[in-house]
């Protein structure tokens, strides 16, 4: 391979890094501390705040524009004029000399829609903060602290389901099974190393989520029980309903002065839900479903597996869910005898979509309906299994770093000095030579950054000691690799001969000693949990990025400085005299 394709692989590879990494920056070292706290908001919370900014905003600059109609729009309003813009240009009225605050104003019908654009441009500006938080690389309860939820079980679900009172091996049984899939749901990536523990009374589990977790999102996994039914729609007592809801606004079907009398038995009253701005459940209005899913539906339960997609035409995303052979033939009964009939998508008792039904359809069903994050969490809980027993949040609080602030700054310092300490002997022991181990060092940890940071794993003080044991591995290589050079040296050898032959004689060796690491921390991160998981992980990304900077990068240097440069000699040791 030349070295200038050699160059341009490395230059790729540094700028997807970069590309990868830069999040985390920008969360890290960009963001302000009142910005982030924000971003780590409940929706109802955003929305809430939104709301309260425009409204005061808005009177804000009414209050302006009446003091002195012709005074300059704040700096901090200029998203108003590129509306205001936009507006006269559909009106086709022609732009003012110049955007004073009763011209930006007046570009607006009224003072709603100065409102809505103003809550508008606080919404976007949050959401995508959470967006540049959900794509950063996030620390661990040790080191910043993260997320604790009390989970109560409800044993009454339990009996329902067994058809008998469970037995103190049968409540043992639902309640580790319910610890399992819940770690499934949460550990995703296999470094976010939740601490799951189960309550002394054996009835609550205590989970603490590291890193700053949104709440709704966990509550979204936690909760979700994989109930997601199909229900044939009762479409005569809908429209009836619907009719209904017109004349009577504000109808609620638990509000006992509102009586309808055209429900028949086995139908029951759902609410349908679709999502506003904020990604927020907004009720649209109640439809009427049969309620037995034995006769005129089915069991989520059915489902084996579950994948989000998009779909071809209006690229939203759909949920692709493939049925048991029990199920998909109950499901191809269901939609013959149902033809041109509607079927609702039931979760947790909310209608979340309903269609008609062209076809009978068997075993694999998509359904659409929701927006990509609900969606993914909707996929995630039917793949992860139904939970045995019905869970309640009793507690979801924020908590403190496991480990005191002075513990952690111990850590830190310790790991950065034995870094600088290998980057100090490296150059001293070796020369010039050194100062290229210590270059490809450093570009070994910005690569395993940037892995960490693009599949969102969560950094605690085990993951950050993978990584300085990973940097005295790669100094390990250069040190093999850098001692046969100096034998090949010793012969006599030119720097260009003694480098080829040095890096040969190596490879295998380096190759040897680091696949066979490499199994172990593979075996950890998959088999080990908690700390030790992240450990393994970190782990097995370090040892193929430092087998990538030292005989890669630094081949790439050495044969940059004796082919390119022309040196003829080699700095590599005190006492070899060339």
């Amino acid at each position: 391979m030349s070295k200038r394709l050699r160059f341009i692989i490395i230059l790729v590879l540094l700028g997807i890094g970069i590309s990868f990494i830069y999040p985390t920056y920008q969360w890290y070292f960009r963001i302000p501390e009142d910005k982030k706290l924000l971003a780590g908001s409940s929706r109802e919370q955003i929305r809430e705040y939104t709301q309260a900014k425009a409204r005061k905003d808005l009177d804000a600059l009414k209050e302006a524009a009446a003091k002195d109609p012709n005074g300059e729009v704040p700096e901090a309003y200029d998203f108003l004029i590129e509306k205001a813009k936009a507006n006269y240009k559909i009106t086709k009225q022609p732009y003012p000399e110049k955007w004073t605050l009763s011209a930006v104003l007046g570009a607006f019908r009224n003072e709603r829609e100065v409102f809505t654009e103003l809550e508008n441009h606080y919404r976007k500006e949050i959401m995508e903060l959470k967006d540049l938080r959900d794509r950063s690389l996030q620390l661990g309860l040790d080191l910043s602290g993260g997320m604790s939820v009390v989970l109560q079980a409800d044993m009454e679900s339990l009996e329902r389901r067994l058809g008998h009172s469970p037995t103190p091996e049968e409540r043992q049984d639902a309640m580790n099974r319910a610890m399992e899939i819940i770690t499934n749901r949460i550990d995703q990536f296999g470094v976010t190393e939740p601490q799951i523990r189960k309550g002394s009374d054996g009835t609550t589990i205590t989970i603490e989520i590291p890193g700053d977790a949104d709440p709704e999102r966990v509550r979204a996994f936690l909760m979700g029980k994989g109930s997601l039914n199909f229900h044939i729609v009762d479409e005569e007592a809908t429209a009836k309903l619907i009719e209904y809801q017109q004349q009577n606004p504000g109808y609620n079907p638990d509000d006992p002065k509102y009586k309808v009398d055209f429900v028949p038995p086995g139908s029951v009253i759902r609410g349908y839900y679709t999502k506003d701005q904020y990604g927020i459940d907004q009720l649209e209005r109640y439809i009427v479903v049969l309620e037995d899913i034995q006769e005129n539906g089915l069991d989520g339960s059915h489902i084996q597996s579950a994948q989000v997609a998009r779909d071809p035409v209006t690229n939203q995303p759909t949920v692709n869910f493939v049925l048991d052979k029990e199920g998909g033939e109950k499901f191809y009964k269901l939609t013959d005898r149902y033809k041109g009939k509607s079927l609702a998508i039931v979760m947790d008792n909310k209608v979340k979509a309903y269609a008609r039904i062209q076809e009978a359809i068997r075993e694999s069903v998509r359904i659409t309906g929701f927006n990509q994050e609900e969606a993914q969490n909707i996929a995630l809980v039917l793949r992860t299994a139904a939970l045995p027993v019905d869970l309640e949040i009793i507690n979801l609080q924020a908590v403190g770093a496991s480990l005191g602030a002075d513990a952690i700054q111990q850590g830190l310092q310790a790991m950065v000095w034995g870094f600088l300490l290998v980057v100090l002997f490296m150059a001293l022991y070796y020369k010039g030579s050194g100062l290229i181990a210590d270059f490809a060092l450093l570009l070994n940890i910005f690569f395993m950054i940037a892995v960490l940071s693009v599949f969102n794993f969560t950094l605690t003080l085990t993951s950050i000691a993978g990584i300085v044991l990973t940097v005295g591995m790669a100094v390990d290589a250069n040190v093999i690799i850098y001692e046969r050079i100096k034998e090949e040296y010793r012969l006599g050898k030119s720097p260009k001969a003694s480098i080829e032959a040095g890096f040969a004689k190596a490879f295998w060796t380096i190759m040897d000693s680091n696949i066979t690491t490499l199994i172990a921390s593979l075996f950890l991160s998959q088999l080990g949990k908690g700390p030790i998981q992240g450990f393994g992980v970190t782990l097995s990304i370090g040892i193929i990025t430092s087998m990538f900077t030292a005989l890669f990068v630094s081949r790439l240097i050495f044969d940059f400085l004796t082919d390119t440069v022309g040196f003829k000699k080699l700095s590599i040791s005190w006492r070899l005299k060339a």
